[in-house]
């Protein structure tokens, strides 16, 4: 099977704008392709894995990729996908996050001699002089069709600012730069793209008078179309430091029963026939698969010691086995402590268990906090310096664990 028949049969192609040609391109390894990555963040986070596998995926098939950092970009902010405008970041903010991306696409795209490019949109979009922008591109947009774009039309009750109008353009003319300077001729990303990859093909038709292609995938829904990668303590991170790769692994270990063949399919590069005869897979089996695919993603985000560790730590938890070894740990220092102790609000947070106070206080009113096997129901439960050397474990709802502990 060659790679467009294998991305077909794991359902990751959403829209292609020339599937014939697409077909030809990658499967012969012949395509120089792009995504781009708006540093909006210091980690790049679940959904972003996605792009990186399908990067991945097609460079071992021969093809070529280009990581866009989106240094310029993330000024402007896109609303692809957005009820409200980004949070803007200084350019200091965009550049630290931007250098924290490049370790982590690292792991999973061979940069080596030639075999991929990584380049920073804020090298020619911060150049532009807007009259020449204007003037040089701005015809090749009907203000019309862009409003019927569905990254625009889902903002317009809400209010669309004139900074993100722009977006369309800005990530238009990344398309169009790449293609002249590098001979970038398709752009990848996902289906929330499809509008922006659209109006870089069209640009540049209406300029160059060549075709240039665009392929979108699918992006990771649950089976009640909600979108993954979303936890009580938000986003599900691929730095270690901000979701660790025991909770990494207990978020896959822990998705609904109809989720995981899907994402298998669309996540691990686990050889369908096994992934077919997974989906076979009843009752006590689905654990097992769980385990499979947990596994799988934690290895490929975080090496095959973490996830190894991860998963004899879930093991011990929930199977009786030396629990304390394997059980993610949050480090408190002296000063972080008031009047020398500190909350249970404050711990439940610190440890993220909990995204906020807020968050907190409604999981000890709900009855789901237990610390040292004892229900904590008091919202004002203090633990003093003394009990946080000794350590405490925490525990919110049935499966999620940290111990907090002094140093």
């Amino acid at each position: 099977m060659q790679i467009f028949e294998e991305l077909k049969a794991r359902g990751l192609i959403a829209q292609l704008t020339d599937e014939e040609e697409i077909r030809e391109l990658i499967n012969a390894g012949k395509a120089t392709f792009y995504i781009g990555f708006d540093a909006t963040a210091d980690s790049l986070h679940i959904g972003h894995f996605m792009a990186l596998n399908l990067m991945r995926r097609l460079q071992l098939a021969g093809n070529r990729p280009i990581a866009l950092l989106g240094g310029g970009t993330t000024m402007v902010g896109d609303p692809s996908g957005r009820t409200d405008m980004r949070q803007m970041l200084t350019p200091e903010q965009i550049q630290s996050n931007a250098e924290k991306f490049k370790v982590q696409m690292s792991k999973f795209i061979d940069f080596s001699e030639g075999k991929a490019l990584m380049l920073n949109n804020a090298d020619w979009l911060l150049k532009l002089n807007y009259i020449e922008l204007l003037r040089d591109v701005g015809a090749c947009f009907s203000v019309n069709n862009m409003l019927r774009a569905e990254c625009y039309k889902q903002r317009m009750e809400r209010g669309l600012s004139f900074l993100e109008f722009n977006y369309m353009i800005m990530q238009s003319y990344d398309f169009y730069h790449m293609f002249k300077e590098y001979g970038c001729m398709m752009q990848c990303g996902g289906d929330d793209q499809w509008s922006n990859i659209l109006g870089g093909t069209e640009l540049i038709r209406r300029k160059l008078g060549k075709n240039a292609y665009g392929m979108t995938i699918t992006l990771l829904l649950t089976s009640e179309g909600k979108k993954m990668g979303k936890t009580q303590a938000g986003a599900v991170w691929l730095d270690p430091n901000k979701t660790s790769p025991y909770e990494f692994y207990q978020y896959w270990r822990n998705i609904d029963d109809a989720d995981v063949v899907n994402c298998l399919r669309k996540m691990t590069f686990l050889p369908l026939e096994q992934i077919d005869e997974m989906a076979t897979w009843k009752d006590a089996k689905i654990n097992e698969a769980k385990e499979v695919l947990a596994t799988e993603l934690t290895s490929l985000v975080h090496g095959e010691e973490e996830a190894r560790r991860a998963r004899e730590g879930a093991r011990a938890i929930f199977g009786g086995g030396n629990a304390a070894e394997h059980m993610p740990e949050t480090v408190l220092t002296e000063d972080e402590l008031t009047d020398g102790a500190a909350d249970i609000l404050a711990l439940l947070v610190k440890s993220g268990l909990c995204a906020s106070r807020s968050d907190a206080r409604r999981n000890v009113q709900q009855g789901g906090v237990t610390a040292n096997d004892e229900k904590v129901d008091d919202i004002a439960r203090s633990f003093t310096a003394d009990e946080l050397r000794a350590g405490v474990v925490l525990r919110r709802g049935k499966k999620n664990y940290n111990r907090v502990i002094l140093k």
